[in-house]
């Protein structure tokens, strides 16, 4: 019986073994697929729905968007034809978070701050509405939206146009 069983530990550990193994391999083609300049556009580690929208772009029913940042960068990637402006926010959300985690390891970036006080825009319409499609602004492919100032006034819960330093205002007239 003793025998028996060590030779069924050891067979688990072969299927272990032999899973782990698979993975690794798995990993390094996945790795070494990644690293072809026709596939520059997935991500690191892919999701399920990003290569179902970059699929969709090929087949036409998805669109790139460039986003120029206030420092002058940009940066691109795919969203669905039907896709909203909460859909819009989630994947600069996800394509931000992915540049930083890559160049910085792990950093937290308070997204409630940043869309208290930026906005997106695209041909000087404010994109504040989370459930506009993208369409009913105009965006279409290869279109470019803009991050802009903009902060949420605390009464209404919506945009107002910025105050800049309300605070060294009132220190001025003191004086």
């Amino acid at each position: 019986m003793e025998g028996s069983s060590s030779e069924g530990g050891e067979e688990g550990l072969g299927d272990y073994n032999s899973s782990n193994i698979k993975r690794a391999r798995l990993r390094s083609t996945l790795s070494a697929l990644l690293q072809d300049p026709i596939l520059a556009d997935v991500p690191k580690s892919p999701t399920l729905s990003d290569v179902d929208t970059l699929i969709s772009l090929e087949l036409g029913s998805a669109m790139r968007v460039s986003v120029l940042k206030l420092d002058g960068s940009s940066f691109d990637f795919a969203v669905m034809n039907s896709a909203t402006v909460k859909d819009l926010k989630l994947a600069v959300k996800r394509k931000v978070t992915d540049a930083e985690e890559s160049k910085m390891g792990h950093r937290q970036i308070s997204w409630k701050h940043v869309w208290a006080n930026f906005c997106l825009s695209y041909h000087n319409q404010k994109l504040l509405d989370d459930d506009s499609k993208l369409q009913d602004f105009g965006i279409r492919n290869n279109s470019q939206v803009h991050f802009i100032p903009y902060v949420m006034s605390k009464n209404t819960k919506r945009h107002s146009k910025r105050k800049k330093h309300r605070f060294f205002h009132g220190l001025s007239k003191r004086t």
